[in-house]
């Protein structure tokens, strides 16, 4: 599945600024794929407020 950063993590909760980095992405606007597992499904619910799924295979 394709993940899009629309909000900046700047500022918000470590562990969610960890998520964010753990699904690879660093700028705003950035796309990238990640596997459709489990582990990073939880990683997009976590969060949501700040990434947008663009596209799911």
């Amino acid at each position: 599945m394709k993940v899009k950063l629309v909000r900046s993590f700047h500022g918000r909760l470590k562990r969610h600024q960890a998520c964010v980095r753990g699904l690879g992405l660093r700028r705003m606007h950035q796309v990238v794929e990640v596997e459709d597992t489990p582990c990073t499904r939880g990683m997009v619910n976590a969060v949501r407020y700040m990434v947008k799924i663009v596209e799911e295979s």
